[in-house]
């Protein structure tokens, strides 16, 4: 029997504790989760790649300690559906926060099951405590001087305070 691999895909900029909710409940589902860091050059993200990249395999090694399933952080720059089938994954995992968030991932579901309808989508609800948390706001929270604490792991929140403290 092959393992199971699945595909939790992001920007992670930065990765948040709801990012980290999801993924602590996809690696109940799998043999094997990649995490698929997007470079998408259309968000202008805070992080660059190499910083987002970091972050995420900093926080999945804990994660993979305490759950025994093998964690890999991938960047990648294709059609999610591609890099999918790239990683021989079976099922994409897909958090959701609220229902706008599922009405876009509802689109997507389509288009990716007509390019290939042999690898499945799954949809996580965050934790109520991180339904709330969209990298996004946290950016701004930080940019402000705010306290993002609640928000992100302990080292995220660090590289915001200095990524701030530079500009």
């Amino acid at each position: 029997m092959s393992k199971r691999i699945g595909l939790y895909p992001g920007t992670f900029d930065p990765l948040t504790l709801g990012h980290v909710d999801i993924i602590e409940r996809a690696v109940k589902l799998v043999d094997e989760l990649v995490i698929g860091v997007a470079i998408n050059r259309d968000k202008g993200p805070l992080f660059t790649l190499d910083e987002r990249t970091k972050m995420v395999a900093d926080e999945m090694s804990k994660i993979e300690k305490k759950s025994g399933v093998a964690i890999r952080v991938v960047p990648f720059e294709s059609l999610l559906i591609h890099f999918a089938q790239e990683v021989k994954a079976e099922i994409i995992v897909r958090g959701l926060r609220a229902v706008s968030d599922f009405e876009y991932e509802f689109q997507m579901v389509g288009m990716n099951q007509a390019l290939n309808d042999d690898i499945e989508t799954v949809f996580l609800m965050a934790d109520a405590r991180y339904q709330a948390i969209a990298s996004r706001l946290v950016k701004e929270i930080a940019r402000l001087g705010g306290d993002v604490k609640n928000f992100v792991p302990v080292a995220v929140e660090k590289a915001l305070r200095a990524k701030f403290a530079k500009s």
